[in-house]
């Protein structure tokens, strides 16, 4: 199975053939084969949503040129010369090359004469912690090219769902737009299921009243994580926004439906951070005031055995005094007497305290 993709599509409402033209191209010689370049993902050819061959990156602005044709260049972590090459094959604008080459702490929207560059945050959950990578979309007329850098999943779903879906990828670029951000979006409700996991866990010992070590740790790596995450989803909602407005590219108007429905997940999904975030937020008050009652149960039951001691100690010390004149010392009875007080006394203060439950 080849990861990610490097794409040919036609536009079917933009096509400039005649509709009884063949369907097929004269496959392009020697094309880059797939993970032979590095950075370099995979290369295809479609037309009318069907598969025609593979290409190589030289031969991009060919096929973008082609009326009626789209480009998608599929990248991950690519070297800044294979970048460039793409720029001149595509005309890419310089700004969006160096936009490329950075990163962007939050999701956004620019153009640059006919096209935009997208970023948005990607998550992972790896080896239990959330790690944020990003993509970026250079989007224009009869061209996309999908950046990945850092934690991210494979966009090999993206290109299957294309592939299955032939009506709809005969929107090109559109529906490429579309298919990567909600396959985004989608990975962000994998990542909150997996901390959602850990909330429940943590709530059902609260409710519990267990206080198992370093929970306060937890909440405080899980609060973070949960923010950290709405602030990479949360900016993308204007990004999908402006797509489904059209504010900056002529989006096909059918498409709009498409980004309005991306809008409404990341909405749910904004909306399923800051209830976690309340639970954690209770968690975290719940389990100090555990931490606080378990430190006063403590600093009871000390108290207790303490004044207990004290009682024998007490009596223990009068007679340890060196007087002469104790009559106590001469009763044939008087140890035992005094073994008896004093059991007398600690069993009365532990029967108090046990009622009490300081014990």
């Amino acid at each position: 199975m080849v990861p990610d993709s490097f794409w040919v599509l036609a536009r079917g409402r933009r096509r400039a053939v005649p509709p009884d033209a063949p369907m097929t191209e004269t496959k392009p010689d020697a094309p880059t084969p797939a993970g032979a370049e590095p950075g370099l993902v995979a290369a295809g050819v479609y037309a009318d949503g069907r598969r025609l061959s593979e290409i190589a990156v030289d031969e991009a602005g060919d096929w973008a040129a082609r009326p009626g044709h789209v480009v998608w260049i599929g990248l991950k972590d690519p070297p800044e010369p294979l970048l460039r090459r793409v720029q001149r094959q595509l005309g890419l604008h310089e700004l969006a090359i160096r936009q490329a080459l950075r990163e962007h702490p939050r999701p956004k929207l620019e153009t640059y004469g006919d096209g935009c560059f997208i970023t948005a945050r990607t998550a992972q959950i790896v080896d239990g912690q959330l790690a944020l990578g990003e993509t970026h979309i250079i989007v224009g007329r009869g061209y996309v090219v999908s950046i990945r850098h850092g934690a991210s999943s494979s966009y090999t779903p993206v290109r299957e769902r294309c592939e299955a879906s032939p009506a709809a990828l005969t929107h090109g670029e559109d529906y490429i737009l579309y298919a990567l951000l909600d396959f985004i979006v989608s990975n962000y409700d994998g990542v909150l299921e997996k901390i959602r996991a850990q909330v429940e866990r943590i709530e059902d010992h609260v409710l519990q009243g267990e206080q198992p070590p370093g929970r306060i740790e937890r909440l405080y790596r899980l609060r973070r994580n949960l923010l950290r995450l709405r602030t990479a989803a949360t900016p993308l909602l204007d990004v999908c926004r402006r797509l489904e407005r059209s504010d900056v590219i002529a989006i096909d108007p059918e498409m709009a439906p498409r980004f309005r429905d991306v809008t409404g997940r990341i909405d749910r999904t904004r909306d399923d951070i800051d209830a976690m975030r309340e639970v954690l937020a209770f968690a975290f008050e719940a389990s100090m005031m555990l931490g606080q009652a378990q430190q006063t149960a403590i600093a009871r039951q000390l108290a207790s055995w303490a004044a207990i001691l004290a009682a024998p100690t007490a009596i223990a010390g009068v007679y340890g005094m060196n007087f002469d004149h104790m009559p106590e010392l001469h009763w044939r009875y008087g140890y035992f007497v005094v073994l008896g007080v004093i059991a007398v006394v600690c069993g009365g203060l532990y029967a108090f305290f046990r009622r009490k439950r300081w014990l």
